[in-house]
């Protein structure tokens, strides 16, 4: 890890200038400088000093860059098949977040497993197909475009009715899958 670069980087999303670092620090402009370009190294108190002077923790400067991740592609995507279904998990490490993005793939008259209660909410749209959505003991049918959004307080499923696979792009909160 360049941590001089990392500082840097920091710094200028505070847009903050070196003198104005090292004035809210008790440092030099040219100390700030040295370090950023990784000539000089900090004490630790100093050290914590300009991160909490950055908005930061330790633990968040060193942390894994995939924490700070916004951008996921085709790549990140895993997969879990089943006889009835497929699981795309959409962000990884998503159990770390405040929600769960998945797309779930249902084949002809089969279901997804029942979903037992847990607190927290659930939204989904419909991308393929149509469905049947049990939940608190009522039905729902739910075709593409359309979407479902509820409080998981009670047991629910998906039952595809469709004569194809039906997709559905389902998200939790907080990560339920």
């Amino acid at each position: 890890m360049d941590i001089g670069k990392k500082i840097k980087a920091l710094r200028q999303i505070n847009m903050l200038t070196q003198e104005e670092l090292g004035n809210r620090c008790d440092l030099t402009k040219g100390f700030i400088s040295q370090m950023e370009r990784n000539l000089t190294s900090p004490s630790i108190s100093t050290f914590i000093d300009l991160l909490d002077c950055l908005g930061t923790t330790p633990e968040k400067f060193f942390s894994n860059s995939d924490d700070d991740k916004i951008v996921f592609t085709k790549n990140d995507i895993f997969e879990q098949e089943e006889e009835d279904y497929k699981i795309k998990w959409l962000i990884s490490n998503a159990k770390k977040n405040q929600m769960e993005p998945i797309i779930i793939e249902i084949e002809s008259g089969k279901m997804y497993k029942e979903i037992e209660p847990f607190e927290g909410e659930e939204f989904g749209y419909i991308l393929e197909g149509s469905i049947i959505l049990r939940f608190d003991k009522r039905e729902y049918k739910l075709d593409m475009g359309e979407s479902f959004y509820f409080s998981a307080k009670s047991t629910h499923i998906l039952e595809n009715i469709s004569k194809e696979k039906a997709t559905i792009l389902w998200i939790t909160t907080p990560p339920n899958f």
